[in-house]
């Protein structure tokens, strides 16, 4: 009897640990970074309230609410960083680097000051601490 208890407890480590590993297979394969060159070009941010959709700003035509930006391919900003800086309440945008699940924008010193979250492929958006909304959709080259 003590037999049968200590084979079943045995089968039931060894299919945790199995399920761990291939957990983390999984996992891994799914949070691949996107290689900087794929992102690298002309992106429209577009500044919106949470309740007024981006596509409705565009129509508008109001040049405060919408930038084109530059990622250039060695990881830094070029045309357009000023106007997101201005967005981004005293902080200076000045690079970019890939992450797992988004783009992180960064400021002088290379620290992140700003995260975009990947909403679908060529899409991101991040949400201010004044609760406006960036939405950061690459453009065709």
């Amino acid at each position: 009897m003590a037999d049968k208890a200590l084979i079943r407890r045995t089968i039931a480590w060894l299919l945790a640990t199995f399920m761990i590993f291939i957990g983390e297979t999984a996992m891994a394969s799914s949070l691949k970074l996107t290689d900087p060159s794929e992102l690298a070009g002309k992106w429209q941010a577009t500044l919106s309230a949470r309740d007024n959709p981006p596509e409705s700003l565009v129509l508008q035509d109001k040049p405060s609410k919408v930038c084109i930006i530059d990622f250039q391919l060695q990881q830094t900003l070029g045309d357009g960083a000023e106007c997101l800086s201005a967005w981004l309440a005293g902080e200076k945008a000045t690079g970019w680097f890939t992450e797992p699940d988004g783009i992180a924008i960064t400021g002088n010193e290379g620290s992140k000051i700003l995260f975009l979250s990947r909403q679908r492929d060529g899409s991101y958006t991040a949400t201010l601490k004044s609760a406006l909304v960036i939405t950061f959709v690459h453009q065709a080259q």
